[in-house]
C-alpha cells in the first residue's frame, strides 16, 4: 500500500501533467478558432456583438407599479394583491376573503 507522502507526489506530478496537457488543447483551439476567424472573415466584435435586447447592467424593466389588495385575511390582517405565490390562509374558496370594493 502506498504512503500518503507518494500518493501526494503522484498527485502533484499528475496535477503538472494535467495543466501541460490543458495548455496544449487550448493552443490548438485558439488556432482553430483563428483559422475559422481567418476563413469566414469575422472580428472579435462580430463574436462579441450584443444580441437584441436591453443592454446589460441597464437594470430591471419598469418599476412594478403597486397594487392594491383584493384579499384580505380577517385573522392576522394580512393581505394579498392577488400577485405570486398564493397564500396559505387563503384556502380552498378565496372568495370568501375578497375585500369589498368601495
Amino acid at each position: 500500500m502506498a504512503t500518503y507522502k507518494e500518493l501526494m507526489a503522484q498527485k502533484q506530478a499528475l496535477e503538472a501533467h494535467l495543466e501541460e496537457v490543458r495548455a496544449s488543447e487550448i493552443a490548438g483551439v485558439i488556432e482553430r478558432i483563428q483559422a475559422l476567424m481567418t476563413e469566414y472573415d469575422l472580428t472579435v466584435e462580430d463574436i462579441t456583438k450584443r444580441r437584441r435586447g436591453r443592454p446589460a447592467g441597464s437594470g430591471a424593466g419598469k418599476p412594478k407599479s403597486e397594487v392594491p389588495p383584493k384579499y384580505l385575511d380577517p385573522k392576522t390582517g394580512k393581505t394579498w394583491s392577488g400577485r405570486g405565490r398564493k397564500p396559505a390562509w387563503l384556502g380552498r374558496n378565496p372568495s370568501k376573503f375578497l375585500i369589498a370594493e368601495e
